[in-house]
Order: structure tokens, then sequence, then C-alpha cells
């Protein structure tokens, strides 16, 4: 008899967590397994990814609804809730002490009803709202949630996400940085921990690498890219800041950005002021990125943090060379020097490590030429999460 399995994520937007549980759904074997998933927003750029022996569910997510639209359908306690939502999430007070998604949870949570069916598993593919989710709001013999961000620096009440985590059977790191991180905010869940990396398939990439799609603009110079949500953590501001300087002092390129996020208008504000129109190009979200990847020369990311840095391993796949800020877990996936070059965390040195590869072509053919010699694909790691998922036991996964 199958196993029933549930999923949990916010959606399948753009984004390394998304695209990460694309990647392990397309290696899911669907003859053990019924698998739901189930998404606050059943819409975004990899939902026509998903394989089809998935079954996809919604859920309204309250945050998102407009009062006008609650009250012209007389959902009034819809509408208190709302109001409720909207007024705390602009409390400085709360948004100092507490992620944007423990607040939303705390009223979001009064309008959603438990999920009637009962799982053998079921799964939080990310922190914050699915965690939350699943915690309080399904019944399962197993509960197993996902971290895939640096736990500290993303912001997160761990006095209010303690009640939630205890509810687990297992938290999964996506890095041996972000378990440590983990366990040092949450000490009690030290047993549950496990390691397992965001899955990453090299054949797949170079495949879809070869699609037709890319660049259109015509510009035959010097390409860098960087994909990534447009948000705080991802360090644009820096890219942006770097990208003028380099201008100034006379090299020509184009610096692409692939993402969508919350600060779109205000970068693209900066860009105006700063006259790059027509240098630092925001493209928006594709489904094959990699077209544009390997059309481009240098890979920069300029994170402040992250759970494990999937655009690296990719941008890694198509042997491109890579300027990262030293944020922590980099340094699992790039030795300096060699296979890319780890820069400090600020616009200055990011700048100096593109004019590095653009200047030192010796520096660039030597990095590329170690890229060509790595192993890099995780596809193996599927067969940890069938352990966990077919364990009776509560042991840690090595």
């Amino acid at each position: 008899m199958k196993r029933r399995i549930l999923i949990v994520i916010d959606s399948l937007h753009s984004g390394g967590a998304e695209k990460s549980l694309v990647s392990l759904l397309s290696l899911f074997d669907f003859e053990k397994y019924d698998v739901d998933l189930l998404m606050f927003s059943a819409k975004g750029l990899y939902l026509p990814l998903v394989p089809h022996e998935v079954n996809k569910l919604s859920i309204q997510n309250y945050s998102i609804v407009r009062i006008s639209e609650l009250i012209k359908k007389r959902k009034f306690k819809d509408m208190c809730i709302r109001l409720s939502l909207s007024i705390a999430l602009r409390n400085p007070y709360k948004r100092n002490r507490m992620h944007t998604a423990q607040i939303s949870w705390n009223w979001i949570s009064k309008g959603i009803h438990k999920v009637n069916d009962k799982y053998d598993i079921a799964i939080a593919y990310s922190q914050g709202t699915p965690t939350y989710y699943v915690a309080e709001k399904v019944d399962a013999d197993k509960k197993i949630c996902w971290v895939n961000t640096d736990y500290k620096l993303a912001g997160y009440n761990k006095s209010f996400d303690r009640k939630y985590y205890e509810q687990f059977n297992k938290v999964i790191a996506v890095s041996d940085y972000n378990k440590e991180v983990f366990v040092s905010e949450m000490p009690a869940a030290q047993m549950k921990m496990g390691v397992i990396y965001d899955i990453v398939s090299p054949s797949l990439i170079k495949s879809m690498a070869l699609q037709e799609g890319g660049f259109d603009d015509r510009f035959d110079g010097l390409r860098i890219l960087t994909i990534g949500r447009l948000v705080e953590a991802k360090g644009y501001d820096m890219a942006i800041e770097a990208c003028y300087k380099l201008k100034q002092q006379g090299y020509k390129f184009k610096w692409y950005v692939i993402g969508e996020g919350s600060l779109k208008g205000k970068m693209e504000r900066t860009i105006k002021e700063l006259k790059l129109e027509d240098t630092f190009i925001l493209l928006g979200t594709f489904q094959n990125p990699y077209v544009f990847l390997k059309q481009s020369d240098i890979y920069v990311q300029p994170s402040r943090f992250e759970g494990y840095g999937l655009a690296i391993a990719e941008a890694r796949i198509l042997q491109k060379p890579i300027v990262a800020t030293n944020f922590t877990v980099i340094h699992n996936q790039i030795r300096h020097g060699e296979n890319g070059l780890i820069v400090n965390m600020n616009s200055e040195d990011i700048g100096d490590g593109i004019k590095r590869l653009i200047d030192d072509k010796d520096l660039k053919e030597s990095i590329c030429f170690k890229l060509s010699q790595e192993i890099i694909g995780t596809e193996k790691e599927i067969h940890k999460v069938y352990s966990i998922i077919e364990s009776n036991e509560l042991e840690t996964v090595n």
C-alpha cells in the first residue's frame, strides 16, 4: 500500500527552496508514494514543472485577500482577521522582534481550518508559514520540516517558534552550517536534526542550458549575471554600487539580474538615479534561467546570507567563474582562488573581484578548468529523503 505524503510550501514562485522542491519531486518514486502538494498560493513560475503525478492543492491565504473583496462577499470574520493582520504588520515594535511570517501566522491561523485527511508523512518544505501550518493544522503519523536558510540571520523569534518545532519528528537543514546554527538557537532539536543538501541535477541543467532563448539585446560584450529574489538578503544594494564604480572606472559590460521580489521598485529607482539603466538590467523571472547562465561570462552572488546557494551550484555546473561574498556557507562550494573568488561583503571588494576575472585571463581560465573537473550533482540526496520517510526511528540522518 502506498504511503500518503503531504508537502507544504508557500508557493512555487522563483526561489531556491521552490526550485529545490521541484527537483526533488522530479526524482520521487510515485509507485511507492502518493504525494499531495499544498500551497498557500497555487501559482508560480515553477508550477508547470511539477510532475503530473503530484496532486496539487491550495489554501486561501488571508494575508493577500483585499478587505474590499471580503466586505463584498460578507465575510466579516475574514475581514477582521485581514484588518488586524494589516495593523500588526505596521507595528514597528512587533516587526523588530518577530519575522513577518510569525506576525502573519498569529492572525491568518485563526481563519484556516485543519486538513481533513490523515497522512502518513507531512513535510513543511520551508521555515515560517509552512512549518506553522503542518504543526498546527495537519494530522500525520510523522512530521518533517526543512530549514533552508541561516535561521539566526533570517530574523525568526526562536521563542515563538519553539512550540512548533517541538511537534516535528525530524528537522532537516540544507547544509552542515545551517544545522549548527539551528541547533545553537534550538538546542532541544539536536537529536532530531539531519542534513539533506538541495538536489542539483547536472544533466538536467546542461540540457536545459542548450534550449532556445536567452539574451535578445544583441550585446556582444562582457555579460555578468546574478540570480536570486529581489530581497535584502541577496545584497543587490552592494551589487548596484559595485556596478556603478566599475562603470565609472571605464569597464564595458552589462550586469543582468534574474529574479522578482519586494525590492524591485527601490532597485529601479536606484538604477535610474545612478544612470545605470543600460548597464544593470532587471530581466524578471524565467522557468529556464540556464540559457542565460550559459551565455554569461561571470556569475556574481552578492548575498548577505544563504541557506545553501543553489544558483552557485548551477553556475559551477555550467563552469562559470564566480565572485561571491563571504557568507558562511559559501565555503561549502567555493575555494578562493581555485574554483571561484570569495570577497568581503561590500561593493568595493565585489567590484575588485569582478575586475580580477576581467583583467586576469589566466586566472579566469584556471577557474573554469577546475570547475570542469568537479563532480557537483546531488541527486543521491533523494535516498536520504526516502530513509526518513521509511524509518520508524527518530535517529539523525547523516
